[in-house]
Formats: structure tokens, sequence, C-alpha cells
């Protein structure tokens, strides 16, 4: 069987022109139509569908917060949590008061006692007042503070551990055997009353002090009264 092709040329071009038009057109209401759908799309869950979750959200909470406010005495069982979760807190930033009796004994001449010692954590500073035999071991315990130095246990680091030392005070007491009364005043770094560390003092050996010849207890004696005339 033999075709033949009876249409002219451009016939055929302009038939082929208008299929790849309609093929375009097709295209590109597919495109648009897709971009609508999604536009309504996007519409629907800003304006409607998120709007109701926020809703359900507010919801949600109302009904939470009905409930907590239903508790009894809710306000004084969180202030106890708060409180308790603040405790460690706390106890770090509390200065280890403790330490103060083992770096008395450590850097107090064998031959000086002590009355009173005043401490101010905040400041660090310190007081000293009390009694040794003359005038040279109060001096000597004034120079054991100025050079005695501190580190971190396994830390290499030293650094002086007090400054500024001042002998305050003195004199002789003729009803306590002539011992010489002595007042010392000076700053301490805080770091040596930190909780969060392990703290080593290292004590020049200026003279023997009460930790190698003594025990504790014989460091502190009762501060002499002064009798009115």
């Amino acid at each position: 069987m033999v075709q033949f092709n009876l249409l002219p040329d451009v016939k055929l071009e302009y038939l082929k022109t208008q299929k790849t038009k309609r093929t375009v057109l097709l295209g590109v209401i597919s495109v648009t139509a897709l971009a609508v759908f999604i536009f309504i799309l996007l519409f629907l869950i800003v304006n409607v569908f998120q709007k109701q979750h926020l809703a359900n959200l507010d919801k949600n909470i109302e009904t939470k917060t009905d409930e907590l406010k239903a508790v009894p005495d809710l306000d004084k069982v969180l202030t106890v949590q708060n409180q308790l979760k603040a405790l460690p807190g706390l106890h770090e930033t509390k200065p280890a008061t403790s330490r103060l009796t083992d770096y008395l004994v450590q850097l107090t001449p064998a031959d000086a006692k002590i009355t009173d010692v005043t401490v101010d954590y905040d400041a660090g500073t310190m007081t000293i007042n009390g009694t040794a035999t003359n005038i040279e071991t109060v001096n000597r315990y004034a120079d054991i503070l100025k050079f005695t130095e501190y580190k971190e246990v396994n830390g290499s680091e030293s650094k002086k551990a007090f400054s500024e030392v001042v002998l305050s005070n003195f004199g002789v007491q003729p009803a306590n055997g002539g011992r010489t009364a002595y007042g010392l005043q000076f700053k301490f770094d805080t770091a040596i009353f930190d909780n969060t560390k392990n703290i080593q003092l290292s004590v020049p050996s200026i003279i023997s002090t009460r930790s190698v010849t003594e025990a504790p207890t014989d460091l502190f004696e009762k501060k002499q009264e002064t009798k009115p005339e």
C-alpha cells in the first residue's frame, strides 16, 4: 500500500507549531495549578492549622496551670526545692573555716600562745592576739607569716599565703610571768580557705612551730583580764 502526503509543507509546519503550543500551554497551566495549590496549602497551614495548634497549646497550658494551682502549698514546695538545688553551690562558696585551727597549729611558734583570733573571710583579713615568751618570738611569728607560701596539693605553683603583716601592739604582762602580749594583723589569700581546693601550706623553718613540738590543744590560752586599780 502506498501513502501520499497531500499536505503542503506549510500546513505541516503549522500543525507542528500548534502541537508545540498546546504542549507549552499545558505545561504552564500545570505549573500554575501546582503553584496555586502550594499557596493554598501554605495559607491553610499558617492561618488555619497553625492557629488551631496554638489554640490547643494555650488550652493545654491553662489546664496544666489550673492543675498546679490546685496543688496545696505549691509555693512552699517550690521554694524548698529551689533551696535544695542551691545548697551545693552555697557549700562551694562557703569558706572552709575548719582549716583555721590546722593553719594556726602549723604557723604558731612553740613558745607562743593565742588568746583570740578575728577573721573576716570576705575581706581576707585576720587578727591574732596572744602571748609569747619574749618579743623575739613575736618577731619570728611575724616572719613566719610573711614567708609562708601555699599551693594546691599535686600542684606546682606556690604563692604567698599572707601579706601586709603588722605588729599592731605588744607589751609585757608582769602578772602573767612576764610574758609578752602581742597583736598581729595581716591579710591572707582567700584561696587558702577555698572549699573547692585542697591547699597545703609551706611554712619556713624560722623557728619550731607548735605542729612539731606540741599538741594543738596547747595552742590557746585564756585571755588575761585587766583588774582595775
